[in-house]
């Protein structure tokens, strides 16, 4: 138990926050298919989950042998606006978790990969836009996304907290790696991505479920 020995929790977004990682698999998975690239629900998780978009065009353009249709990540997003509107739902226990933190006075941020409108639209349709204003960061802001640092210590400076005080919740090998080497403690979040993973890329402590954060987080369910 970590007694409060932080300022700033920092989230993942895409399946810490809101379940849209099944959503998203599923979606991309049958475009992918529709160009000759075939994947499972497992195989999209371990190949995609946590990239950037941009490095993910990469890994298509490198199974592929070629670079992909032109208008492959329009239908991507135009089709996943369709998904998430009708299907997105926010983590199982997040709301109740942030309002834990709002209680204890801790403050939080997100800290995705995704772009900035992609994160609009999965917060927008769960309803947590509002609890993340002013402290939303994407990879489009920094030079490199994760795995490297960048991100993490961005939403640090910006918030004035130091790094060895943040405590950030991620859900993927990646997110884990790039927050470890910002100098951060890092809490796993084994839903989709084994556990052993999770460790293995340098997190001090895993968890399946969101309620069992409270006591590595060192506060009271509100």
């Amino acid at each position: 138990m970590y007694e409060r020995a932080f300022d700033l929790v920092i989230f993942d977004c895409d399946g810490v926050l809101v379940d849209s990682e099944r959503i998203s698999s599923r979606v991309f998975a049958l475009l992918l298919n529709e160009i000759g690239l075939s994947f499972t629900q497992s195989e999209m998780i371990e190949t995609f989950m946590g990239n950037s978009m941009g490095r993910c065009v990469e890994i298509i353009t490198e199974r592929l042998g070629a670079v992909p249709p032109n208008d492959l990540l329009e239908r991507y997003h135009a089709a996943m606006r369709v998904a998430l509107v009708q299907e997105l739902q926010p983590v199982e226990g997040i709301v109740a978790l942030l309002d834990a933190l709002d209680a204890a006075g801790v403050p939080y941020a997100v800290a995705s990969n995704g772009e900035h409108s992609k994160m609009e639209t999965t917060l927008g349709v769960t309803k947590l836009l509002q609890r993340f204003d002013g402290r939303r960061f994407s990879s489009m802001d920094v030079a490199r996304p994760k795995p490297a640092p960048d991100l993490f210590l961005l939403a640090a400076g910006r918030l004035g907290v130091a790094p060895a005080r943040c405590v950030v919740i991620e859900d993927s090998p990646l997110g884990v790696r790039g927050a470890a080497a910002a100098g951060m403690t890092v809490i796993g979040y084994a839903d989709l991505m084994p556990a052993d993973r999770l460790r293995d890329a340098g997190a001090h402590v895993v968890v399946d479920h969101l309620a069992a954060l409270y006591e590595p987080l060192g506060i009271a369910a509100a």
